[in-house]
């Protein structure tokens, strides 16, 4: 510590050369962020829960996602039920 006081950091008024956008180059952002309705202030758990619920029900699933999890999460039940050699004869209407 000198005698004038602490010394102050030097701020430089950088500009990116080559930069010929809209903005600030340096700002993080993700680009679908302004599509989504979930991320922002979300105060509390229930409104975040909320938002979820809405974006999946009025967002429709235009690519068939949803559905194609669904028949890929069938085969692996089936194929670990067929490892462990589950019985599944119990789920036919013969008794």
């Amino acid at each position: 510590m000198g005698i004038i006081g602490k010394r102050k950091n030097k701020k430089f008024d950088y500009q990116p050369r080559y930069y010929k956008g809209e903005g600030s180059p340096f700002e993080l952002k993700h680009k679908f962020d302004e599509y989504r309705v979930t991320v922002g202030n979300n105060n509390g758990l229930k409104n975040k829960f909320g938002n979820a619920i809405d974006d999946y029900k009025y967002n429709g699933d235009k690519t068939g996602a949803n559905r194609r999890i669904l028949y890929i999460i069938a085969a692996l039940i089936l194929v670990f039920l067929f490892i462990i050699d589950f019985d599944l004869s119990i789920f036919s209407l013969k008794r």
